[in-house]
C-alpha cells in the first residue's frame, strides 16, 4: 500500500509561475512510494470544504510537465480566509473529515501570509483532534512580502516584467515628449511593500532614463512635494516617467487609492492610484499625461518569465514532497541567498508560526534618500532575480498552454454548506 495521499491547493492571486510548484509538487510526489496521490483543491482551499478533489494521477506525465510553463491557477484559487478556529471549528472539522475520507496525511498550501497563517492552523489543530496532518507552507506572492525567504516565487517575473515595461514605455513618451505626453504613470502591484515598483528602477540606464520617480508604500506620499518633483524632471529632460504601488500612502496611512470595498481578507482594495496621481499633476501643473495599470498582466507575462524564478518556483513545490516524507510539519519552504559575488540560491525552511501574517517591507537601505529612487544596494538584491529566460514553446505565433482535465474523485461526505 503506497503512503498518504496529498491535498495542495492554491491560494491568492495567481502568478506566472505559481503552477510550476503545482508541477513540482506532482513530480516529486509520483516520484516516491511514501506518497499516495496529489489531490488538488478545486479553486484552492473551497475544494476541500466543498470535497471537491482533483484527481492529479488522471494526468498525463506530459500534461503534468507542461504546468511548468503555464501561467495562472491551473486548478483555480481563491481569496478565502478561514475564520478562526477557537471561535468557529466548523471549516476545520471539515477539512479533518475530508483529509480523513480520502486518506489525506499531507498538506500543502502554495500561498501568501494569510494562506500560511492557514497552514499553521491546520497543522495545530489537526494535531489536537488527534489526526495530525503534516502542513507544508509553499511560498507564492508576486509582492515579495513574505519573512525568511531571500524572496518569493512569482516575485522575479514580475519584476521583469515591470522592468521591460518600464523601458519600453519610456523609449515611447521620450520619443513623443517634444509634441505630445509629457508625463506617463505606470501603476503597479504592491500593497504594503515596494518591491514590484522598485523593480522598475532595473531599467534605468543613467540619470536620464526612466523611471524617473517610483512611488512607494514605504515613504510617506506627499502631493506637493510629488508634483515638484515632476516639474523638475520634465524641465531638465522633457518628459517623467513615474512608476507608483497601488499602496502609497499619505501621513495618516490613508491610501492614495483607497475604496471603500473589502476583500475576503479584510483588506481595502485598491486600484486607480495612476489616474488619481495623473488628476493632481494636470491639476497642479497643467502637462499632458498617460497612464497605465499593469494589473493582472504583469502576474500573467509567463511568456518573458524568469528563468530564476521558474527553477525556484519548482523547487520549493519539490522541497515541500521531500519535507514530508522526512515526517516534517509546521513549516515553511524558503530560498536562502549563499554568500559570495555570484549569485547561488539553496532551498531550507522555517516554521509557519514565524511566518504567518508578517510582511516584509522594503528596507530603507534599498531606497534612496531622496524616497523616489532605489540604491545600489537594492538593486544588487533584484537584479539576480529577473536573469534568464524560460520560454514557453509557441504554435502559430502564440505560447502554448495546457488545460487539464481536473477530474474530480468521488464525494464520500454529506454536502457541507461554505458561509
Amino acid at each position: 500500500m503506497s503512503g498518504p495521499n496529498v491535498f495542495y491547493a492554491q491560494s491568492g492571486g495567481v502568478t506566472a509561475v505559481i503552477n510550476a510548484s503545482a508541477c513540482g509538487v506532482i513530480e516529486a510526489a509520483r516520484s516516491t512510494s511514501k506518497i499516495g496521490k496529489v489531490f488538488v483543491g478545486k479553486n484552492g482551499i473551497l475544494g476541500a470544504l466543498t470535497e471537491e478533489l482533483i484527481d492529479t494521477s488522471k494526468e498525463s506525465k506530459r500534461d503534468i510537465a507542461m504546468l511548468r510553463h503555464t501561467p495562472s491557477g491551473a486548478f483555480g484559487s481563491c481569496r478565502f480566509k478561514l475564520k478562526p478556529p477557537e471561535n468557529e471549528p466548523r471549516e476545520y472539522e471539515r477539512l479533518l473529515a475530508v483529509f480523513k475520507a480520502h486518506r489525506i496525511g499531507h498538506f500543502f498550501y502554495n500561498g501568501g501570509g494569510d494562506s500560511q497563517d492557514t497552514a499553521n492552523k491546520v497543522a495545530a489543530f489537526s494535531r489536537g483532534a488527534g489526526y495530525p496532518v503534516q502542513c507544508i507552507g509553499i511560498p507564492k506572492t508576486v509582492d515579495n512580502d513574505l519573512p525568511f525567504t531571500d524572496t518569493c516565487p512569482g516575485f522575479g517575473s514580475v519584476a521583469k516584467y515591470v522592468a521591460i515595461a518600464t523601458e519600453e514605455a519610456g523609449l515611447d513618451v521620450a520619443s513623443m515628449a517634444a509634441t505630445s505626453t509629457k508625463v506617463f504613470v505606470l501603476e503597479v502591484m504592491g500593497r504594503h511593500a515596494g518591491w514590484i515598483a522598485a523593480a522598475s528602477a532595473l531599467a534605468k540606464q543613467g540619470i536620464a532614463s526612466p523611471p524617473h520617480l517610483i512611488l512607494f508604500p514605504e515613504i510617506i506620499f506627499d502631493r506637493e512635494r510629488f508634483t515638484e518633483e515632476v516639474a523638475k524632471v520634465v524641465k531638465r529632460y522633457g518628459y517623467c516617467v513615474v512608476v507608483a504601488s497601488e499602496g502609497a500612502q499619505y501621513a495618516d496611512g490613508r491610501f492614495v487609492a483607497e475604496s471603500s470595498r473589502k476583500d475576503a481578507f479584510g483588506h481595502a482594495q485598491l486600484g486607480g492610484v495612476a489616474p488619481k496621481l495623473v488628476d493632481m499633476i494636470q491639476q497642479d501643473l497643467g502637462l499632458k499625461c498617460h497612464w497605465a495599470v499593469s494589473d493582472y498582466l504583469q502576474r500573467a507575462a509567463r511568456h518573458i518569465a524568469s528563468e530564476v524564478d521558474v527553477q525556484q518556483a519548482y523547487a520549493v513545490g519539490e522541497a515541500a514532497v521531500r519535507l514530508a516524507v522526512a515526517g516534517k510539519s509546521g513549516l515553511m519552504v524558503t530560498i536562502e541567498r549563499k554568500n559570495g559575488n555570484r549569485y547561488r540560491w539553496g532551498i531550507g525552511s522555517v516554521a509557519l508560526s514565524k511566518v504567518a501574517n508578517v510582511e516584509r517591507k522594503m528596507p530603507r537601505r534599498f531606497i534612496s534618500r531622496s524616497g523616489f529612487g532605489v540604491t545600489p544596494a537594492g538593486l544588487d538584491y533584484l537584479r539576480p532575480l529577473i536573469q534568464g529566460e524560460d520560454y514557453p514553446p509557441y504554435h502559430n505565433g502564440l505560447p502554448q498552454y495546457v488545460r487539464l482535465k481536473n477530474q474530480l474523485v468521488k464525494k464520500r461526505l454529506p454536502k457541507f454548506r461554505v458561509e
